[in-house]
């Protein structure tokens, strides 16, 4: 009695616990059901990772969880029973890269450079000052079930996805969520699974920032701000986009790179701050997976491949730039490259304009070396392992989710059929043809005639014939389990008959009729399955676009370099040798270059070791080197939006593959410093560069060359252009009241103790002020000079350089008091007010007060020419040949405050060098060879043969285009390739159309 007292109650706790977890708080509109669905799938193929396969073995589910998998699995009384034979079960694939499900935000245009500033967010409630940084955002909270795009990704295999909501540069977290038509918690699996960022400001209508650099500075800033949060100062109050940032720091962070070098700056602040971003790519890391290799990270690689271009047209083809055709043939070739480098790394739909090419992508990238078993690991392993989900999603094992595939075939076959998509437990169909496999060879009997019925084909298309003395086709209609078979008898046309019925396993039967009425019975009953023929004389015909025949280079560019060019020991032999030294220029003389480094001057020398050039006839001069240029910057020069932006670093921001610094390695360039422009009073950090053609970002910048800022005056500053203009100032009264309120702020910043907010901003005019860091001042007019000076002497500090001085002249015993240094143009003027009074003897003039003088650019065109530039002062006036040469190559480097490195010809500088056809200060004069270093990066020669591959490669990959085209490919139209040209002006061109902006310069055609 007590045993059956116990049982009783021990089944009560069971129903009650049951209960208690079958209850929900939504009311369900119809009857309870409350039924447990448990289905077991038999003799399958189970793949239940990337590692593991299980032949006829058995997978069982209940409740949306599995239960059971593997080849002794018991199928319980209660399941539902479906024989999988000859099929393949896969896990569901997930996306760690997706919106599915939160809006897309439109970004509200705003004012534009001369439109009227929003300085503040507009975003309503007790948020952080930026629009841009939208922490708080969760996706789990704004997230909708899309049954239309669901079905878009199931049907390429996905069962579950990271969404998020893809705006802002600090874009709050992403929930992980499954593709089930259920409702929007019953499918959420982690409401807050990873946190976003980019370097996209997205939807903000607020100006700041409008540059690359200002997202980066930004983000930076929003670090240091959030640490200093945590000691909750009274002076914030409550900000909750600060404190939802911190609470996202124990998250996974995911990165949009979505470029091979804007994955190395999310890399670079990511290690500033200790964090391991996982990088969202862009498709062109294959270009530089070394380096992409060196971050450590964790890579979302997409599939988005580039369509073939219709090039027909060689107007058209023109325009198209080599990169971009390279990019074409190599792009499905960037997953293989990670497999190969080892790095770990998810795949994602993210940037297909049709999800429905996703798994044809993905077959590409298998035909280019991707393998199967890690295009299966990087959809489901790896993942469900980056976001922490591997115990519920990512493998078929007990206890998980029931999302898996069933395929007709290994899934990334050919000819593999996805039939299903079960999610949570949930059956999708995707397709159903196919799913009984019936070829193979039947008994036909019409009549009690028979006849042998052969099936082929796919088995998602089956082809049927009846073969006899003649072979004859049959036409044949497959629905569920209903068929229809039209025979068309060629000889005996009165024969033809439609037979109907229905399919029952391997046995088929039904009624029919022929062409003249009568009634038929028939029967079908399989003898045998399809047997697979191994044709041994037909090979597969070898796709011709897959065949990859480019090379990667260094840029990836015409131009680029096959392998990383090295230093080697150098005599040049005897050249004129202008050294820009006291010893002036020596006849006949020889320079021996070791190590990178000038070892000897001198007559007769020799090495053995060295490689001979005969610089007979020919001028050897140190690398020229621009004070003032925009060269080899990305994402904007300028950050216009507010009148201080000192935290913004050029560094940041550096593109390597600028084809600007060949095209001025060919002009004898070897150093250039690039400057933030000069829309505002206090710019950004500038940075100093070496023209190190092939080399990465980190490796174009000088080392340990003295840090310098940009600072402006006069019209590009105070904007008055208009009363929509409603950033302070309008004046030149106001910009010398910007500077010292700037440097009062930095003054009182720098006496607060510990504990006081870091900001970068303050940072860097505090270095300003204890002269660990030099301004270079864009400035025209006297006045706003000897402004300057002032501000520059009440807070006891020195303007290292004043830049462009076409005044300079009047002021120039001023400077000298100073102690400033002057970089200027040669010969511009009139070109708009605030230069109507300059003049072509302006460096002579500066000169002879003594002041150290130079030419510059501000033009990536003239950087190529400033040999010529400063040959002007000799023509305008009496300078010497050597002294005009020095404006170009040691007076910069003094400036610059490199001159025991470079800028002469010195033994124990380095190896900067030019060797000229001819005087370098003669417009005849060509550079033959400029080596950076003791590197030789430019060779006229080899130039002539780089041109000449362009040739041969861009006729090669348009062929192969036009292939693509004649083959039925999607084409898409030729998109004309082109660079931003970055100008110290103006960096807001929003307004003017493409072709426009080519009319005025903005930006140029490049096709190499």
């Amino acid at each position: 009695m007590k045993k059956i007292r116990f049982l009783f109650f021990l089944s009560l706790c069971v129903l009650q616990t049951w209960q208690a977890k079958a209850q929900a708080t939504f009311p369900v509109n119809d009857v309870a059901n409350p039924q447990e669905d448990c289905y077991a799938f038999i003799n399958a193929t189970i793949v239940t990772n990337a590692q593991t396969t299980l032949q006829n073995a058995v997978l069982v589910i209940r409740k949306g969880k599995i239960e059971a998998v593997g080849s002794k699995a018991t199928v319980p009384k209660d399941a539902v029973v479906v024989d999988c034979k000859g099929k393949y079960l896969y896990p569901s694939f997930i996306d760690m890269y997706s919106n599915y499900g939160t809006e897309a935000v439109q970004r509200i245009a705003g004012g534009g450079f001369r439109g009227a500033s929003q300085m503040l967010s507009n975003t309503k409630g007790a948020y952080g000052w930026n629009q841009a940084i939208r922490s708080e955002t969760d996706a789990a909270k704004i997230f909708s079930v899309n049954d239309i795009k669901a079905k878009e990704l199931r049907a390429v295999g996905f069962g579950t996805v990271l969404t998020h909501q893809m705006d802002g540069i600090s874009r709050g977290t992403g929930a992980v969520v499954t593709l089930a038509t259920e409702k929007e918690n019953m499918v959420m699996l982690k409401e807050r699974a990873a946190a976003s960022y980019s370097f996209n400001k997205g939807s903000s209508t607020q100006d700041y920032p409008t540059s690359l650099m200002g997202s980066i500075a930004l983000l930076r800033q929003n670090f240091l701000d959030a640490q200093w949060y945590k000691t909750k100062p009274a002076t914030e109050g409550i900000n909750l986009s600060l404190q939802a940032f911190l609470d996202n720091q124990g998250l996974p962070q995911i990165f949009e790179g979505n470029d091979k070098w804007s994955d190395l700056r999310a890399d670079k602040v990511g290690d500033e701050f200790n964090v391991q971003y996982i990088i969202k790519a862009g498709g062109n890391e294959y270009q530089r997976i070394n380096e992409i290799k060196a971050t450590n990270a964790s890579f979302i690689v997409p599939l988005n491949f580039p369509q073939a271009m219709d090039v027909e047209d060689p107007a058209d083809a023109r325009f198209v730039s080599l990169a971009d055709m390279k990019h074409w043939e190599m792009a499905a070739t960037n997953p293989a490259a990670f497999e190969k480098a080892n790095i770990n790394f998810a795949l994602t739909t993210n940037g297909l304009k049709e999800t429905n090419t996703f798994l044809s992508n993905l077959s590409k990238a298998i035909q280019q070396g991707l393998s199967q078993q890690k295009a299966l690991k990087a959809l489901t392993e790896t993942p469900a392992t980056l976001l922490g989900m591997y115990d519920k999603v990512g493998s078929l094992e007990a206890g998980k989710l029931a999302n898996f595939l069933i395929v007709s075939a290994p899934v990334f076959s050919d000819k593999a059929v996805v039939y299903q998509n079960w999610i949570q437990g949930n059956k999708y169909i995707l397709k159903e043809d196919g799913w009984n496999d019936i070829r193979g060879n039947y008994t036909l009997v019409i009549n009690n005639e028979p006849n042998t019925l052969s099936i082929k084909g796919e088995a998602s298309k089956p082809s049927a014939e009846i073969i006899g003395k003649d072979t004859t086709k049959v036409e044949l209609t497959i629905k569920d389990k209903l068929v229809l078979m039209v025979i068309d008898y060629k000889k005996d046309s009165t024969r033809d008959a439609r037979l109907n019925g229905i399919i029952s396993d391997d046995t088929w039967s039904g009624t029919g009729q022929t062409i003249g009425g009568n009634l038929l019975s028939w029967t079908a009953i399989k003898t045998a399955p399809l047997v697979a023929l191994v044709d041994s004389v037909k090979k597969k015909k070898t796709d011709s676009l897959a065949i990859v025949s480019g090379i990667i280079t260094y840029p990836f560019n015409g131009y680029g370099f096959t392998e990383t060019p090295k230093q080697q020991n150098i005599l040049i032999k005897n050249a004129t040798i202008w050294t820009s030294e006291k010893e002036g220029i020596l006849l006949n003389t020889d320079v021996l270059i070791k190590s990178g480094k000038i070892a000897a001057i001198g007559k007769n020398l020799t090495d053995a070791a060295a490689r001979i050039i005969d610089g007979t006839g020919k001028h050897l001069s140190a690398g020229i080197i621009d004070e003032h240029s925009h060269i080899a910057g990305t994402g904007g020069i300028n950050e216009c939006s507010q009148s201080v932006t000192s935290e913004v670093r050029i560094g940041d921001i550096l593109d390597p593959e600028d084809v600007d610094i060949y095209r001025q390695l060919s002009g004898g360039v070897t150093s250039s410093h690039i400057l933030h422009g000069s829309c505002n009073t206090i710019g950004g950090q500038t940075q100093l560069i070496k023209l190190r053609w092939g080399a990465t970002a980190e490796q174009l910048k000088f080392a340990n060359s003295a840090p310098f800022i940009k600072f402006a005056l006069g019209e590009n500053v105070k904007r008055s252009y208009g009363q929509s203009n409603n950033r302070f100032p309008d004046t030149r009264m106001g910009v010398e009241q910007v500077l010292t309120d700037a440097f009062t702020r930095a003054r009182d910043y720098e006496k607060i103790g510990a504990g006081k907010r870091r900001d970068l901003e303050l940072d860097a005019l505090v270095e300003i002020l204890n002269k660990k860091r030099f301004i270079t001042c864009h400035s025209y007019v006297q006045s706003e000079i000897t402004a300057m000076i002032r501000v520059a002497d009440k807070f006891g500090f020195i303007v290292n350089t004043f830049t462009h001085i076409l005044e300079g002249y009047k002021v120039a015993d001023k400077m000298k008091v100073h102690g400033s240094n002057a970089s200027t143009f040669s010969d511009w003027w009139s070109y708009k007010m605030e230069v109507v009074d300059a003049i072509p003897q302006n460096a002579y003039l500066m000169q002879q007060v003594g002041l150290n003088v130079a030419i510059n650019s501000d033009d990536p065109e003239m950087a190529r020419r400033l040999n010529q530039e400063a040959a002007k002062s000799v023509k305008y006036t009496s300078m010497s040949e050597e002294d005009a040469l020095k404006m170009v190559t040691i007076n910069p480097a003094i400036m610059l405050h490199v001159a025991d490195r470079t800028g002469s010809i010195k033994i124990g500088k380095d190896a900067d060098l030019v060797l000229w056809s001819d005087n370098p200060l003669s417009i005849y004069a060509r550079a033959e060879t400029t080596m950076v270093d003791g590197i030789v990066y430019y060779d006229i020669e080899k130039d002539k043969l780089l041109r000449q591959g362009i040739t041969k490669e861009r006729a090669r990959l348009i062929q192969k285009m036009d292939g693509a085209k004649k083959g039925g490919g999607k084409m898409s139209p030729p998109s004309p390739s082109y660079k931003e040209r970055n100008y110290c002006e103006e960096d807001h061109h929003d307004e003017k159309t493409f072709w426009g902006r080519i009319n005025e310069h903005q930006i140029s055609l490049d096709n190499q």
